[in-house]
C-alpha cells in the first residue's frame, strides 16, 4: 500500500471510531453543524377530564358550576390547558338526569360534579368507581349518597349547603315581629325541600308558629301555590327548593300583588325578589366544591375525604323588595347586613 492510500484509510478508520464513540442520533456536538436547539422539549401537559352535571340552572346552581372551575384554575387546572370539562343540564328533568349520568359514565371522566339532589342521585345510582363529588345538598345521609358525614370509603363525596333552621326563623322574626303563620312552596319529589319543611314545621311549632306547606311539582305551579297562601301567612320562606328558585320572579309577582313578605334561604334570591335571606354564597360553596374536586384530580381517593358543610353565612336585605312586599326593615337590620340592596 502507498503512503498516499494509507493515510485515508488511516483517516477513514479513526473517523468511523468516533462517530461509533458519540451518543445515538447525535451528528455533531457544534450547534452550528446540526442546527438544533439545545433547549429541553417539554412533556405535554396531561389532560383531566371534568364532568359537570345540575338538574336545572338558575343564579344559585350556575354560582356553584362557576366556583367549581374558577377554583381548580386556582389549583392550577385551566380549562382548555389541561383541563377538560363538559357540562349538561337536566333541565328540571329527573329522567334527564338519569340519561346524563349515564352519558358521563360511559364517558368516563377524571371525576363528575353533580349539582344538586336528583343529579347527585342519579350520578351516585349510575356508577361506583368514578369519582362522585356532590354539591348543593342539604342532607347527602337523607338522600342515601353517602352513610354517614365520616370519609364514605366508597367513589363519593361533596359539600352539603344544609343551613341550621333556628337564625332563619330569628330572621324571619326580625323582617315580621308579630309572626304567626308561615308559607312554604316546595316540590314533593325533591328530598332537601321535604327535609326543611319537616325541620322547621316542628322547630316553628314549638315557638308558637305554624307552618302551611303548599305543594308545586311544577316550575309553573308555583305562581297557583303562592297565591293560594294569600290571607293565610304573614311570610314565605324559600328554600333551595329547585323548582322554586327557577321560578322566583313569578313567585316575586304575587308576593308584591298580596303583600307577602319572601324570606329566602340563598342569597341570590335578594335580588330576584326576596326581602332578605341568611344564607351561604353558592360561588363560594363551588369554590369549596372545587377544592375536593381539585385533591382527587392529585391523587386522593373520594372515600378518604369526608362530606362537609359550608358554614359561613352572610345577610343580605333588599329595601325595594321589603317596600313592595309591605315589610319594614329595621335600623338594626340594615347593620347587620352584609349587602344593602336599594
Amino acid at each position: 500500500m502507498n503512503s498516499s492510500l494509507k493515510s485515508v484509510f488511516t483517516l477513514g478508520a479513526m473517523s468511523a471510531i468516533l462517530a461509533a464513540c458519540s451518543p445515538a442520533g447525535q451528528e455533531s456536538s457544534t450547534p452550528a453543524a446540526s442546527g438544533a436547539s439545545s433547549a429541553p422539549v417539554a412533556a405535554p401537559a396531561v389532560m383531566k377530564k371534568v364532568a359537570i352535571t345540575a338538574i336545572v340552572e338558575h343564579p344559585a346552581l350556575d354560582a356553584v358550576r362557576q366556583g367549581v372551575i374558577d377554583e381548580l384554575a386556582a389549583e392550577g387546572f385551566k380549562e382548555g390547558e389541561n383541563l377538560q370539562i363538559d357540562f349538561q343540564s337536566a333541565q328540571g328533568n329527573t329522567a334527564t338526569a338519569g340519561q346524563i349520568a349515564k352519558k358521563f359514565v360511559g364517558d368516563n371522566p377524571d371525576v363528575i360534579v353533580a349539582i344538586a339532589t336528583p343529579s347527585a342521585q342519579s350520578v351516585v345510582a349510575a356508577t361506583k368507581n368514578i369519582p362522585v363529588v356532590f354539591s348543593a345538598i342539604t342532607d347527602p345521609v337523607a338522600a342515601k349518597l353517602v352513610s354517614s358525614w365520616e370519609p364514605s370509603g366508597t367513589n363519593v363525596t361533596g359539600i352539603s349547603d344544609e343551613l341550621p333552621l333556628q337564625p332563619q326563623i330569628d330572621l324571619m322574626k326580625k323582617v315580621v315581629p308579630t309572626l304567626k303563620n308561615v308559607g312554604y312552596v316546595y316540590s314533593p319529589g325533591e328530598i332537601n325541600s321535604t327535609i326543611v319543611m319537616d325541620q322547621l314545621k316542628e322547630l316553628l311549632k314549638a315557638q308558637g308558629i305554624d307552618l302551611f306547606s303548599v305543594p308545586a311539582q311544577r316550575t309553573t305551579d308555583v305562581p297557583t301555590a303562592t297565591r293560594s297562601l294569600k290571607g293565610k301567612v304573614d311570610l314565605i320562606y324559600t328554600s333551595l327548593d329547585n323548582n322554586v328558585v327557577s321560578a322566583y320572579e313569578s313567585m316575586y309577582k304575587v308576593a308584591v300583588e298580596n303583600k307577602i313578605p319572601l324570606i329566602a334561604a340563598d342569597t341570590d334570591s335578594v335580588a330576584r325578589g326576596a326581602v332578605a335571606a341568611l344564607g351561604i354564597n353558592y360561588h363560594d360553596l363551588g369554590m369549596e366544591t372545587g377544592k375536593v374536586v381539585a385533591r382527587i384530580l392529585n391523587g386522593e381517593k373520594a372515600g378518604d375525604i369526608a362530606p362537609t358543610r359550608v358554614n359561613k353565612l352572610d345577610l343580605y336585605v333588599n329595601k325595594k323588595h321589603a317596600e313592595q312586599e309591605g315589610a319594614v326593615l329595621s335600623d338594626e337590620l340594615l347593620k347587620e347586613a352584609a349587602k344593602v340592596m336599594e
